[in-house]
């Protein structure tokens, strides 16, 4: 059932990861700012009761062109090695080892910048940088290093599908 659902619509699961981690991080950002827990890291008294409506749409917006960054560099190492060996599970342990060490610098290097717009004096900006700091955090890790892989790997030969004809012994052997 897994496989046949990847199989129609693998480029679809990618897509939706980047909601995943959006999703993730609105949910940390109402957990902080809105219910209040964890505020005091943030120099705030208490709950905010509210979110500012903006932050939302930014977010997404940001975070959605980041993470098609890293997935287009992720995905195309991982074509790159598929086109030389045909072998899927090669090309995803080689184009996740390939990119896995820029994906997380770069990754690190926004969560700090995006993390420090989280102790400003400005609520707008805290709620921006700590939105920001948890989706990139969530998206370099958990979804690039994580999720994706396990898909590519349980999608198998269809990832390539249908850019790639194997000969006809190969693709025997694969199924």
């Amino acid at each position: 059932m897994t496989r046949e659902i990847l199989k129609r619509n693998a480029g679809l699961l990618l897509a939706v990861a980047v909601l995943w981690g959006v999703a993730g991080a609105f949910g940390l950002l109402v957990l902080v700012f809105q219910d209040g827990i964890g505020a005091g890291l943030f120099g705030l008294s208490g709950a905010t009761e509210a979110v500012w409506a903006v932050t939302p749409v930014l977010v997404f917006a940001l975070v959605f062109g980041l993470s098609m960054d890293y997935e287009v560099f992720l995905l195309s190492r991982m074509k790159e090695a598929f086109d030389r060996t045909h072998k899927n599970d090669l090309a995803t342990m080689e184009g996740l080892s390939v990119t896995a060490s820029v994906i997380t610098s770069a990754a690190a290097i926004m969560i700090i910048v995006f993390g420090t717009f989280a102790f400003s004096r400005t609520l707008a900006a805290q709620m921006m940088g700590f939105s920001l700091a948890v989706a990139v955090l969530l998206d370099a890790t958990l979804i690039r290093m994580v999720m994706v892989p396990a898909v590519m790997h349980i999608a198998g030969r269809w990832n390539w599908w249908p850019g790639v004809r194997l000969p006809a012994e190969r693709e025997r052997s694969l199924e």
